[in-house]
C-alpha cells in the first residue's frame, strides 16, 4: 500500500520497511514488476529500476469494480485477538466500514494502541486481496452512543434467539442503493435492553439462522450474506432454496 505522497510523476518513491519486503522477501530485482496500491481506488503497475528506492509506474488498465452502498459493520468487541481476524477476513469479503463498540458484555476494554494495529491489518488484507479500496476502521465507542447516532440507510441488529427474521431474506427486499448497518453481538449475546434500545433508534431484529454462531464467526456470516443478496444481477429466486 502506497502513500499519495510516494507518486511523483510516473515514479514510485519506496519507503524502506517496502524496499525491505520487495528485494528481502519477495527476491524481486530491477526491471520485475509488482502491482501498487493507495486503497483509494487507484493501482499501477511497477518496475523496479537500479535505484532500490525507486520504482516506475503505469497506471493500471483495470476497470473499478461495480461499487455497492456502504456496508457498515457495528461489531462488539471479542474476547482476546479474536477481532484481529475478524478485521482481516471481512477485509478481504469487501466491508466499508468497521465500528467496534463496547457491550454491557465486553470481557476487555480495548487499548487506545489496538486502533493503529487494526488499522495496520486492513491495510495487509487489502493488498492481499487486491482490493481497490481500504475499509474504514473506526475508533471503538460505548453500543449505547453508537445507536444514538443519526441512521444512514438500513439498521439491522443480529439476535440469535426469537422470531426475527432472517438477515438474506431482509437483505433480498433491500434496495442495493442504499447504506446497511448491521450489528453483531458479543459472547453471550445482547442483552435484552440493547436490543431494545436498539429497536427504539430503528434497527430491524434480524436472525443469521437456527445455530448460536462465535462472535467471530456471525460479523463474517452476516457479511457474506448481505453482499450476496445485494450485490448487482441477484434476485430473490436464486436464494430460494437455502
Amino acid at each position: 500500500m502506497v502513500e499519495p505522497d510516494q507518486v511523483v510523476a510516473d515514479r514510485l518513491r519506496l519507503h524502506p520497511s517496502q524496499q525491505h519486503y520487495l528485494y528481502r522477501v519477495l527476491r524481486l530485482g530491477p526491471g520485475q514488476q509488482f502491482v501498487a496500491l493507495d486503497g483509494r481506488g487507484q493501482q499501477w503497475v511497477a518496475s523496479l529500476t537500479t535505484e532500490s528506492d525507486w520504482a516506475a509506474i503505469a497506471p493500471m488498465a483495470t476497470a473499478m469494480p461495480t461499487l455497492l452502498a456502504p456496508i457498515t459493520l457495528a461489531i462488539a468487541l471479542p474476547k482476546g485477538g479474536g477481532f484481529d481476524e475478524v478485521v482481516r477476513q471481512t477485509t478481504e469479503l469487501g466491508v466499508t466500514t468497521l465500528q467496534p463498540v463496547i457491550s454491557d458484555r465486553t470481557l476487555h476494554q480495548p487499548n487506545p494502541k489496538k486502533l493503529e494495529r487494526w488499522q495496520r491489518i486492513a491495510t495487509e488484507a487489502t493488498e492481499q486481496s487486491e482490493r481497490l479500496l481500504r475499509p474504514q476502521i473506526l475508533p471503538p465507542l460505548p453500543w449505547r452512543d453508537y445507536v444514538q447516532r443519526p441512521p444512514e440507510g438500513y439498521r439491522w441488529i443480529c439476535v440469535a434467539r426469537g422470531e426475527a427474521p432472517h438477515l438474506l431474506t431482509v437483505a433480498q427486499a433491500s434496495d442495493p442503493a442504499v447504506a446497511a448497518a448491521i450489528a453483531v453481538g458479543p459472547e453471550g449475546g445482547w442483552t435484552a435492553a440493547e436490543v431494545e434500545g436498539a429497536i427504539a433508534a430503528g434497527f430491524q431484529p434480524v436472525s443469521l439462522g437456527p445455530y448460536v454462531l462465535r462472535a467471530v464467526t456471525a460479523p463474517l456470516a452476516a457479511l457474506a450474506l448481505v453482499s450476496a443478496a445485494r450485490a448487482p444481477g441477484n434476485s430473490p429466486a436464486k436464494f430460494k432454496d437455502i
